[in-house]
């Protein structure tokens, strides 16, 4: 078993490094620029000088802090027109208008050389301090030059330049100031366009950039429990989970430890009592509540024990944060325990019901067991047959669900959680989906795929205690 263990824990890495991959490989398909989501300073295009430069060293910067500036991963397969530093241009929609023009062109050197003179111009439309001739033609130009970066199409960007030429000719302070950079534009497009390489699109590259890369330090963070920071309010992942972990995992214990203690001898109880009365009866109340979905029974509780116009006996929403201010440990005890009541009810009884029914179905499959048949031939009283006998032998269906209902306990239950408002993991993921804060979302998911590891490892020590005949030795 020890050794059974271990080769486990050693088949977890793999697993782990597989799971991550695929969770990595979301995070950067996920569409959006986070960085210009997360920031509110105004860019490239707008403003004046300062305000151009203040917004690309705050966009730098929290480029550097998500680390967006690094190569995705170890190693990337690519063509020889495109380059292997690409990540290194500041916006992800400049890196995905240079990559399209390097396609067209199969010429990396040349689209380089058009986006420095480019960029080389946009500033020198920043710097340029107009009068009140040339105001209107310099605005126009400046936006001009701040949408040309989100079209790779040849059309659309001769007509850029044919819109900027127009503007230079009402104003000759522009063109005597800033004219010949904008030369340095159209003749730096002129080669990109003529001098065309497209065989190179055909020639595979591989590119190896080593360790200092997005996802290795995005997972050697995730296994010092260090999440990265979410895109909606900028504060650390970790401490956002902190927050909430607690309720999801309070109230999901809470309910494992409800299900199973009423759920297995309640499953016992119905084989035992197989056709009987109180077995029609038990399985008729059990399929009635396995069939009512939660979050209906979660409304009529609401509305029935909460409203003041029927009987106001529980608190409607929250878990009583704002109650237990100045109370004793004991009150505040009773208050927090007073708001789960309702949620905990909703959170278990499906379980409930579905539990049961495995433990009585389990249950009569080893009672129809030949050992049974002979331990019964034997005179052994009643009891010590069904629980030292046929009990332990009926678990293992029961243990298999344990191991699924196992990441519950982080991933929690999201229609409860908002139906009752409760400060939980389920609640802080459906946030977290509807304002695109991936950072949150994969991070949950790579949780509960480690815990789901973890509760297959954890069902199938169980299997081997509760049946002696399950042995993960080999046997010679």
């Amino acid at each position: 078993m020890f050794q059974y263990i271990i080769k486990r824990i050693l088949i977890f890495f793999p697993t782990l490094f597989a799971i991550s991959l695929v969770i990595y490989a979301l995070s950067i398909l996920a569409p959006g620029d986070p960085v210009a989501n997360m920031l509110t300073t105004a860019q490239g295009g707008e403003g004046n000088q300062s305000d151009k430069i203040a917004g690309e060293e705050a966009y730098m910067e929290m480029r550097e802090k998500l680390n967006l500036h690094l190569p995705t991963f170890y190693f990337s397969f690519s063509t020889s027109a495109q380059s292997d530093t690409l990540y290194k241009i500041q916006k992800l929609s400049h890196q995905e208008t240079l990559s399209r023009l390097a396609y067209d062109s199969g010429n990396w050197d040349n689209v380089s050389a058009y986006y420095h003179a480019l960029r080389n111009f946009e500033n020198k439309i920043y710097q340029f301090k107009p009068d009140s001739a040339s105001m209107a033609p310099h605005t126009n130009i400046r936006n001009n030059v701040g949408q040309v970066y989100f079209f790779p199409e040849d059309a659309k960007i001769k007509n850029f330049i044919s819109k900027i030429d127009k503007q230079f000719e009402k104003s000759d302070s522009l063109k005597q100031v800033i004219g010949a950079d904008f030369e340095n534009v159209k003749t730096a497009y002129a080669s990109l366009r003529s001098e065309t390489s497209t065989w190179k699109n055909y020639i595979p590259a591989i590119h190896w950039y080593g360790t200092n890369n997005r996802y290795h330090k995005w997972i050697t963070r995730f296994i010092c429990f260090d999440f990265g920071i979410s895109y909606q309010d900028q504060l650390e992942i970790s401490s956002k989970i902190g927050d909430r972990i607690f309720w999801t995992m309070l109230i999901s214990i809470l309910s494992i430890i409800l299900t199973y203690i009423i759920a297995v001898p309640l499953g016992v109880f119905s084989a035992i009592n197989k056709g009987n009365t109180s077995d029609n009866v038990t399985s008729t109340i059990l399929f009635i509540l396995y069939s009512l979905p939660n979050f209906w029974i979660a409304t009529l509780l609401i509305n029935y024990l909460c409203n003041p116009e029927y009987l106001q006996w529980f608190p409607s929403f929250g878990v009583g944060s704002d109650l237990v201010e100045g109370k004793s440990f004991f009150q505040a005890l009773m208050i927090r325990g007073w708001h789960i009541i309702l949620p905990l009810i909703c959170w278990t009884y499906g379980s409930l019901a579905f539990l049961s029914r495995q433990m009585r179905g389990g249950m009569l499959g080893v009672l129809r067991q030949d050992y049974i048949r002979t331990a019964r031939a034997k005179g052994l009283d009643e009891n010590k047959v069904i629980w030292k006998h046929a009990f332990r032998n009926s678990l293992l269906p029961v243990i298999t669900l344990f191991a699924n209902v196992f990441p519950l306990m982080i991933s929690g239950s999201i229609v409860i959680e908002m139906i009752f408002t409760l400060p939980g993991m389920g609640k802080m993921l459906v946030d977290a989906m509807i304002y695109q804060d991936f950072p949150v979302v994969f991070t949950v998911v790579m949780m509960v795929a480690v815990l789901t590891m973890i509760g297959y490892l954890i069902a199938d020590i169980l299997y081997a205690f509760v049946d002696p005949r399950i042995t993960y030795s080999s046997k010679k």
